[in-house]
């Protein structure tokens, strides 16, 4: 964690600018941004569940299909 206190006679956008300064050189920032919109990938449990779920339901059109219910 990055940490910057206030100097005695220091103004807040100097101080901003050391905050930001001191990020940018740690190297968080890009690290973050890379990883804000990644998904997790799904486990195998919840993989079996949503193929079954898919077949399932497949299985059921092809029914309504053959009824002549859907076109």
């Amino acid at each position: 964690m990055i940490e910057v206190k206030r100097k005695d006679t220091e103004s807040t956008a100097s101080l901003l600018r050391r905050f930001t300064k001191k990020i940018r050189e740690s190297g968080i920032l890009p690290k973050v941004r890379s990883s804000r919109y990644k998904t997790r990938s799904q486990s195998d449990l919840q993989k079996k569940k949503t193929a079954l779920k898919k077949a399932k339901s497949k299985q059921k059109l092809e029914y309504l299909r053959k009824l002549g219910k859907i076109k």
